[in-house]
């Protein structure tokens, strides 16, 4: 007995893979930080906001946010061992609150979150690697 797929179930095939792989790769692009935002919508947002913007005067914002630039080889750390103590951003001292240490991320999910961070809000930030954040991350200092 010989087996052969008709010519329609052929082309029914090859139509449903190109289509499926088309779905597969413009979902990808649709959110290139995707992991990154579910981390920071789960760890991060409820003092930084949906938006990026802080809590004026108590937290310091993300969205359009000179510190990211000027301290970049320290944020790995930030995120990993927290914060205490003032710092400025945007020309504005803040430090009543102390950002509280998230050290259970690795640092693939460290890097998706920073490449959400400075991608969104204003930020342009350059790309993050794993490899930077491995290298900032290596030897964090203790929270004081």
């Amino acid at each position: 007995m010989q087996f052969s797929l008709s010519p329609i179930f052929f082309r029914f095939f090859i139509l449903a893979t190109i289509v499926s792989t088309l779905f597969f790769f413009s979902n990808c692009n649709d959110n290139p930080y995707k992991q990154g935002k579910i981390l920071y919508e789960l760890y991060c947002q409820n003092c930084h906001m949906e938006n990026g913007e802080g809590l004026k005067g108590l937290i310091p914002p993300l969205a359009r946010a000179d510190f990211l630039i000027k301290h970049r080889d320290q944020l790995p750390c930030i995120i990993r061992k927290g914060l205490k103590g003032n710092i400025e951003v945007n020309n504005i001292t803040y430090g009543q609150q102390q950002m509280l240490p998230i050290d259970r991320f690795s640092d693939f999910e460290i890097t998706n979150i920073l490449n959400f961070v400075d991608h969104n809000w204003g930020n342009s930030g350059k790309l993050w690697t794993v490899d930077e954040v491995t290298g900032y991350a290596k030897d964090c200092p203790p929270l004081h």
